[in-house]
């Protein structure tokens, strides 16, 4: 029917355009800025959102078109390592705060949500639930995103990054700030300012592909153990490579977090891009177990979401101090300690198998400021999976509790050092400031 359309502003509409040509490379926008936090996962997250709450002007970039990096576009479904660990769930008490506080109170409120007690404590979330609150809690706090920005160049002034070239798909952004924060996970920023950096031998850490199923009947859904039994004795008619594994169910939503893969994550971009179908592959042959072993719980589930390939370790900073497994054994308390934690030293070294070793009751382990700071460089301060450590120790502190804190470190380790190197600030007037992520035992 034509008689309601509106002839004149159709019109109007169609008449409504420029042409355009392209005269060469354009003059790339320039941005300034204080902090500029490059990785928008959770420890990118935590040090931009709390370095706008200290007052900070913050510029926070991703090379994806989305906040939340892989605790969102990863789906990794779990918060492990914020809790204490021990035989009695009552009385685990909580190791991170800051944004942890206003993450669990917000998801809980929404039903997003769900602990999963025992001795030790983890925390489902609904990733859309969480990828919401990082973009409102992004847009709240006054935080400016670059999103869908890959790194073109870093230069460097003497002890100092001066600035950073980014390519977007609207054209380039050359980028100035006081203080940078590599929260890329694969220490792209320090990478390419040319520092030393540490990487895994080949195969050494495998990555994992994340899925979401629904439609699970929940009360059917069988003990870790049982499916973990399983796995062990048929896996491999099935022709999965990681034999081992679980299926987490999400009471009330009739949903499951399936972690039973595991993936090469290489650092060439071909190699990755191949490796991220195969992930795919291997999570729909664990699908196919679940449904043919246990059709009680999963014969009609289906996929909701696939995951990014998510990553656990692949390149790290070269720290002042490199974090040893003999000081998470031991539980060392360092003189800088900024993080708190508790989780097991987990290193995904095999395909068909992991190192899963857990700690007991009372047990806590530390990540000191130390290694979160190259040495040659007055202004850059690592958070998340790429601080220094060997891969055990990194197994232990990679995960969302500790990389949280991090990143609360590292905007107060910003604001202590002003416009000076985060080399000079005082370790105690540090610790003073994220002392809750230190100490609280409520």
């Amino acid at each position: 029917m034509t008689e309601n359309l509106d002839i004149r502003r159709v019109e109007e509409a169609m008449t409504a355009t420029t042409v355009v040509r392209s005269e060469g490379r354009p003059t790339p926008w320039e941005v300034n800025t204080a902090t500029c936090v490059v990785g928008a996962g959770i420890a990118g997250i935590s040090t931009a959102v709390e370095a706008a709450r200290l007052g900070q002007n913050v510029v926070l970039i991703d090379s994806l078109p989305s906040l939340g990096g892989q605790a969102v576009n990863g789906i990794i479904g779990t918060f492990a390592g914020l809790y204490s660990n021990g035989p009695n769930p009552d009385q685990h008490y909580q190791f991170t705060h800051g944004i942890a506080d206003d993450i669990l109170r917000d998801l809980g409120a929404a039903g997003a949500l769900h602990y999963r007690r025992g001795k030790w404590t983890t925390v489902l979330y609904d990733e859309v639930a969480l990828g919401r609150w990082v973009e409102n809690t992004v847009d709240k706090e006054g935080i400016k995103p670059i999103l869908g920005a890959v790194m073109r160049e870093v230069y460097r002034d003497a002890r100092r990054i001066s600035s950073i070239e980014l390519a977007t798909r609207y054209g380039d952004i050359h980028l100035r700030a006081d203080h940078f924060v590599d929260a890329t996970g694969d220490a792209a920023l320090t990478y390419q300012a040319g520092l030393p950096c540490r990487e895994p031998a080949e195969g050494a850490v495998y990555g994992s592909q994340m899925v979401i199923i629904e439609g699970v009947a929940m009360e059917e859904v069988p003990d870790r153990t049982e499916i973990a039994a399983r796995l062990q004795e048929v896996g491999r008619e099935y022709g999965l490579v990681r034999r081992e594994g679980f299926a987490f169910s999400f009471p009330g939503r009739n949903t499951a977090l399936v972690n039973m893969t595991h993936v090469e994550t290489p650092l060439d971009p071909i190699a990755l891009a191949q490796k991220s179908l195969e992930g795919k592959v291997q999570a729909d042959k664990a699908i196919s177990f679940l449904k043919t072993e246990f059709p009680n719980a999963f014969s009609e589930a289906s996929v909701r979401s696939y995951g990014q390939l998510g990553v656990r370790q692949t390149r790290w900073i070269v720290g002042v101090k490199r974090l040893t497994v003999d000081e998470v054994l031991a539980g060392t308390c360092f003189d800088d300690a900024i993080a708190r934690t508790a989780w097991a030293i987990e290193v995904h070294d095999r395909q068909d198998s992991h190192i899963f070793h857990t700690f007991g009751e009372g047990h806590v382990h530390y990540v000191p400021f130390s290694c979160m700071t190259p040495p040659d460089i007055d202004n850059v301060i690592a958070v998340g999976r790429c601080i220094d450590g060997d891969v055990a120790a990194l197994s232990s502190v990679r995960v969302m509790g500790p990389c949280i804190a991090m990143g609360a470190a590292a905007a107060n380790a910003i604001d202590l050092a002003k416009s000076g190197s985060v080399h000079e600030i005082d370790p105690s007037e540090l610790q003073h400031r994220v002392r809750d992520n230190l100490e609280r035992t409520d």
